[in-house]
């Protein structure tokens, strides 16, 4: 009897086994087939982390633009603008970006030229599921397409600060296309996408010259050839709500660790040290322009320490992937300061009306920080030294890449606004700039 159920029980257990090995047998190749079929979807080389960080990125970029930049923008206008200004913030996002797909990425970023890139990538032609770009080889091509588009966006869209309170719609329009093809576009490609200022060795890991000097001196200039706002120095053209600024500034500070720590095109050690680095300039930014209103004041303003977090974040971009993080704050100390003087004494001196001052933060700042880049690059973060690490030939290379990009964008922008005029005004006119231009240009205003 007991030999029988010894018997019984054994043959139960190996119909248990083969069960389970027949079980086994039938899945394994399944979950092979499966995991085949995964890698197949993805193109070798592609980095599923380094793609997921991109995607976030270029969210991140993107909200800087809309909202925090027209949330930004707007909060520094007067009441009567305020629907205008974030329109111009709005149609840039929307203009810039079929501009980019239709043939700004592929001028940028292909081809081989010194000035200008290829027609490989006209509407994205050729542009597959698994290509990438030489520039970024973890991650799929769309995604590098995508992540440098949100810049040539809010590069345009930050020219317009200096001419806020002013300039017609339909002239921002034409101006804002011609702007893009014949100054963003260059710089993006002689800069990052292959072209002589790249081989010469400029530095600029996040755009302190392609996006933050072209765009303050394009502001600059256009500010003067369109002149100064009606009532400036003689009238109350204080901000209207200067909460809707600093929630502005808060989605700008959030989208610079995308903007900053994105452009290291991975999700690595120089990403995480670049956001760090770009967080302490902006604090440090913030507390020395609230500090030196303090002295000279008696009060810290608001609208002074959300200019000095913005100044910060500007100054260190061109700087944030080849400096330690230490020197982030360094950076936002020097930025506070510089750009405070650009903002006050150079402006009123000048005697131009750069409305948001566009220049006095970005220009001066990407200027600044550009150059910086050349003093505090670290060799075991960037692979290139600075002249703290006894390369001195290296901000005289900086130097090189802020003349030309000055000289181009000024150059570039008086031309086109000049052309513009020719089709349409350029401001609005006195009467409507008094009405206010939510009113004469959209047909809208906050009740």
């Amino acid at each position: 009897m007991t030999l029988l159920l010894r018997r019984a029980a054994s043959a139960a257990t190996g119909s248990i086994f083969a069960g389970l090995g027949f079980a086994a047998a039938g899945t394994m190749p399944a979950l092979a087939q499966g995991t085949a079929q995964g890698a197949s979807a993805a193109a070798p080389g592609i980095n599923p982390a380094d793609t997921a960080w991109m995607t976030v990125a270029t969210a991140f970029v993107l909200m800087m633009t809309i909202p925090g930049l027209a949330l930004f923008y707007s909060g520094m206008v007067r009441k009567k603008n305020v629907l205008a200004t974030m329109a111009q913030s709005l149609a840039a996002v929307a203009l810039i970006s079929i501009l980019w797909v239709a043939f700004g990425y592929s001028l940028a970023f292909t081809g081989s030229g010194s000035l200008i890139g290829s027609f490989d990538r006209i509407f994205l032609a050729g542009m597959t599921m698994d290509s990438v770009n030489p520039a970024a080889k973890t991650i799929p091509e769309a995604l590098f397409m995508l992540y440098q588009m949100t810049f040539a966006v809010i590069t345009v869209a930050l020219v317009a600060g200096s001419v806020a309170d002013r300039m017609r719609f339909s002239a921002y329009l034409l101006f804002s296309i011609g702007w893009f093809i014949f100054v963003y576009v260059p710089l993006a490609h002689w800069i990052w996408g292959g072209g002589f200022l790249g081989a010469m060795g400029v530095l600029d890991f996040a755009g302190g010259l392609v996006v933050h000097l072209s765009a303050g001196t394009g502001g600059l200039v256009a500010a003067i050839v369109i002149g100064r706002r009606h009532g400036y120095g003689m009238e109350n053209l204080s901000p209207f709500d200067l909460s809707l600024a600093v929630i502005g500034t808060g989605l700008l500070w959030v989208g610079w660790f995308g903007f900053n720590g994105g452009s290291a095109l991975a999700a690595d050690s120089r990403a995480v040290f670049a956001i760090t680095a770009t967080h302490l300039a902006a604090c440090s930014g913030a507390l020395t322009w609230g500090a030196i209103e303090w002295m000279a004041r008696r009060k810290p303003s608001v609208l002074g320490m959300i200019s000095g977090a913005v100044a910060g974040l500007g100054t260190i971009t061109p700087a944030s992937g080849y400096v330690e993080p230490w020197h982030g704050v360094v950076i936002g100390i020097v930025a506070g300061l510089i750009c405070y003087w650009a903002c006050t004494w150079l402006k009123h001196r000048l005697r131009y009306d750069d409305s948001l001052d566009v220049f006095g933060v970005h220009g001066i700042g990407g200027l600044t920080g550009t150059f910086l880049a050349g003093i505090f690059a670290t060799a075991s973060i960037g692979g290139v030294s600075g002249a703290l690490e006894g390369s001195w030939m290296q901000p005289l290379t900086q130097l090189a890449g802020i003349l030309v990009t000055f000289v181009w964008s000024a150059v570039a922008t008086y031309v086109l606004l000049k052309m513009v005029s020719l089709f349409v005004a350029l401001r609005v006119s006195r009467e409507h700039e008094i009405e206010g231009l939510d009113i004469s240009q959209h047909g809208e205003a906050l009740q």
